[in-house]
């Protein structure tokens, strides 16, 4: 029976929620080649974001140093003997980390560190296997399509890409006088972490959903796309944040340091260079970016309702707003809670800034979601 017989566009809505509904569950239930390697594509995808995750952590705890070689076989395998944590102990004491910021390390204080830089380079390694051991087992099975494999290719090399990328990263802080790694290798890792999930969630869609789930709305795509270059761009600069620890040069807010647009914005005379070294101004992009896309996306949202989309896609279009407040809440508590007020809210900053970044990250793929949904059927 159908629940609203008085009302025509209602009885439309149901009888597309039933078409949708039945279309899915027929990609569900059935053992088609797309369910399978659709299924495997979004699990690697859940890892990557928990490995962009592990890399916060390791970061936050001064740990991605620790390790000053990339054995790709033997590494996999930690020290267990007191002789083999010595050796590893020496190879650190020869970084300028330890000589400049922890020349006081026990053996203990080195253990943690090393723990958190080994589990975030063995979870990378963990991914690599998910994907290659997966990609063989479909093909035998021949679950895989061949206008797969093309995608599949270009997810490979984006992985070998961002693992080449990740060294280069660590080799820049084990010279010379660095303390860590340099924010700008920090924030290119970390753009080339953003892509190749975003790539890995785009295939996923594409394998998962119905041609008739989607919805011609080229206008609402259109500010879909200005929006995800938006976050893409605030998220670069939120590693740039990370990388310098800008987030303590002005704990206070809504202004930056009593000022609203700080007269220190431009202090170094190579005015281009203030766009990724001067940590006031990469503090008032950072800050200026967010209100830009909380304002775009109330928009975007109030565009949706007037549409009349979020009929079909309620739960998932809505998603933005929701996730754009909660981020904007967390970077105002990381920036009050930095350790530039109390050194004691470090902990607690930790979880902050941790979480900051996932919503972060979460907030991209809802756009790439939105991207993804609100095209003609036609198009790739």
């Amino acid at each position: 029976m159908i629940p609203f017989p008085g009302r025509k566009d209602e009885i439309v809505i149901y009888q597309r929620r039933r078409m949708n509904y039945f279309c899915f569950m027929s990609i569900w239930k059935t053992g088609s080649p797309n369910r399978a390697v659709a299924f495997w594509v979004l699990g690697g995808t859940i890892m990557l974001v928990v490995q962009v995750m592990l890399g916060g952590i390791t970061r936050l705890t001064g740990s991605g140093l620790s390790i000053t070689e990339w054995n790709v076989i033997t590494g996999v395998i930690p020290p267990l003997k007191q002789q083999e944590w010595m050796v590893e102990f020496e190879k650190y004491r020869q970084t300028p980390q330890y000589h400049l910021l922890n020349a006081g390390f026990s053996l203990s204080d080195f253990k943690f560190i090393f723990f958190w830089e080994w589990f975030h380079r063995f979870w990378a390694r963990l991914v690599a296997v998910v994907f290659v051991v997966g990609f063989v087992y479909l093909l035998l099975k021949r679950k895989m399509k061949t206008e797969m494999i093309k995608p599949l290719l270009i997810l490979f090399l984006l992985g070998a890409l961002q693992g080449a990328i990740g060294w280069i990263m660590v080799a820049s802080g084990l010279t010379g006088d660095a303390l860590y790694v340099k924010p700008t290798r920090l924030a290119l890792h970390f753009v080339f972490a953003l892509v190749l999930i975003s790539y890995a969630f785009w295939f996923s869609l594409h394998l998962l959903f119905p041609v008739n789930r989607i919805r011609n709305a080229r206008g609402l795509r259109r500010f879909s796309k200005v929006l995800l270059g938006l976050i893409f761009l605030q998220l670069i600069y939120g590693a740039l944040m990370a990388g310098h620890k800008a987030a303590a040069v002005a704990p206070t807010w809504p202004t930056i340091n009593g000022d609203w647009v700080p007269a220190t914005l431009f202090k170094n005379p190579s005015w281009y260079l203030n766009f990724v070294e001067n940590t006031i101004m990469i503090h008032f992009i950072h800050r200026g970016l967010a209100y830009l896309i909380f304002l775009g996306i109330v928009l975007w949202t109030f565009r949706l309702f007037s549409s009349g989309l979020l009929r079909y896609e309620r739960t998932k279009l809505i998603a933005p707003l929701a996730l754009v407040c909660l981020q904007i809440l967390l970077g105002i508590l990381a920036v009050l809670l930095s350790p530039g007020i109390q050194a004691n809210h470090w902990v607690f900053f930790d979880w902050i800034a941790l979480f900051h970044q996932l919503t972060g990250m979460l907030l991209l793929l809802s756009l790439v979601y939105a991207v993804y949904v609100l095209r003609p059927a036609h198009s790739k």
